[in-house]
């Protein structure tokens, strides 16, 4: 099996993974012969979706005979264009994963090709995928939430996960005390968009949710996916006040620190009230890490639009940053905008923002050099024997020298120095 794209992506692979081995199917490593390669795809931009083709082909040169399954959103936003590359036998959009054992079998009877793909614009509840155990993993991911209603006007994901659709609460508990019971210190709740979940089902909340959560035995934290800027309200910010478990890291994406473009990219807040939000969020959370996506090269954005959301992130100083360029895609209005700017500038303003993010890492992590932080190492790192690697509450990667049985668990590390990517540091007693 293989995945593209984002944490959703990545819980809803491993889940698919599970349902195989219940049906007696051994999963083995996607580089090597198979019977059967599902292929978790990705369409958020031009180059996901070539990522996705390639990854098809490679399965089907990987070994003729097997049955390749393609599933997710590029499956579901270009349905016709999956079917029409070679050795495609199983099309699933983003809904109907749950069933994929049953299509596999279905065509391994009958040699050809099925497409499940409908109108996930009418979809109303929420797909149940659970996940029983992570292969070789430390942090679980938890998929809370399905679908979007921002429709931002560059965006194609409302159109390939459809409306917001909660799970329901007693699903997500009975599922973490299951990864605690597992052994698991750390869950993520992740979704498309969070910040939306239990807009349509009334009765609980994001809020409400993570607190519920933070009442499992075992789990020592809780960690959030990426969320609207004006999800972060009183309610929200005295929560992660009280709570201790949950850690002291938030995506909050961004886009861009220009009203003007904001406003394009119908993006519904200011830079003055995402300014209020980080400002509100330092104050009230120690040590607390604010990492965001920046998008360049959006239509029309002028020098002086750039100009000015460089130096927006200049004094915001995020801890991290993902720089991404804007990618046309059909289906979207951005894609109907004049002023589309050239791949060249694209290139020249993310390679600008990606040096400046690089500087503010580093900023930000060498605020810890002297500090003992609590580390939950993960795994091995970058293959060096004796050393080891994993993640502070803030989300600071710290490498040290330690033995592997720490894998998975929590020890205390005095962070000794800091690069752009890591802090690294000496565990102590």
């Amino acid at each position: 099996m293989f995945t593209l794209g984002c944490k959703v992506n990545q819980y809803e692979t491993e889940a698919m993974a599970g349902i195989f081995r219940q049906k007696g199917y051994e999963v083995v490593d996607f580089s090597g012969e198979a019977d059967v390669y599902v292929i978790n795809t990705c369409t958020v931009t031009s180059l996901s979706d070539r990522k996705s083709r390639q990854m098809i082909r490679r399965a089907k040169s990987s070994n003729k005979n097997s049955i390749v399954a393609v599933v997710g959103c590029y499956s579901q936003a270009s349905p016709e264009e999956v079917r029409n590359i070679p050795g495609v036998n199983v099309i699933i959009g983003t809904r109907e994963r749950s069933k994929i054992v049953d299509y596999v079998n279905e065509i391994e009877a009958d040699a050809g090709q099925v497409c499940i793909v409908e109108n996930i614009m009418k979809e109303k509840s929420f797909e149940a995928l659970k996940i029983d155990a992570y292969e070789g993993r430390t942090r679980a991911f938890l998929k809370i939430q399905e679908g979007c209603s921002q429709f931002c006007a560059y965006c194609i994901i409302p159109y390939a996960r459809g409306p917001i659709r909660s799970r329901p609460h007693d699903e997500i508990l009975s599922e973490v005390e299951r990864l605690s019971e597992s052994g698991f210190k750390e869950v993520v709740l992740t979704g498309i968009h969070i910040a939306s979940y239990g807009k349509d089902i009334k009765s609980t909340s994001l809020t409400e949710i993570i607190r519920q959560v933070h009442e499992v035995k075992g789990i020592e934290r809780i960690r959030l996916g990426s969320l609207e800027p004006m999800a972060i309200t009183d309610e929200f910010i005295g929560m992660a006040k009280e709570l201790t478990r949950l850690c002291p890291h938030y995506h909050l994406s961004l886009q861009s620190g220009c009203n003007a473009t904001l406003n394009r990219m119908n993006r519904k807040y200011s830079v003055a009230e995402y300014k209020e939000v980080v400002e509100r969020l330092r104050q009230a959370v120690p040590d607390v890490a604010i990492t965001t996506d920046i998008m360049v090269g959006f239509p029309g954005e002028t020098d002086s639009e750039f100009r000015e959301t460089y130096r927006f992130i200049e004094e915001i100083s995020f801890a991290q940053m993902h720089i991404f360029k804007y990618s046309r895609r059909k289906g979207t209005p951005a894609a109907d905008f004049e002023d589309q700017i050239s791949s060249e500038l694209k290139e020249e303003r993310a390679k600008t923002l990606t040096e400046l993010a690089r500087l503010k890492t580093l900023e930000f992590n060498s605020r810890f050099i002297g500090r003992i932080m609590p580390v939950l190492f993960e795994q091995h790192y970058a293959g060096v024997k004796g050393m080891i690697e994993g993640l502070t509450p803030n989300y600071i990667k710290v490498i040290s020298r330690a033995p592997v049985k720490l894998k998975g668990q929590v020890a205390r590390v005095e962070i000794e120095s800091a690069e752009q990517d890591y802090a690294a540091g000496k565990i102590v007693e």
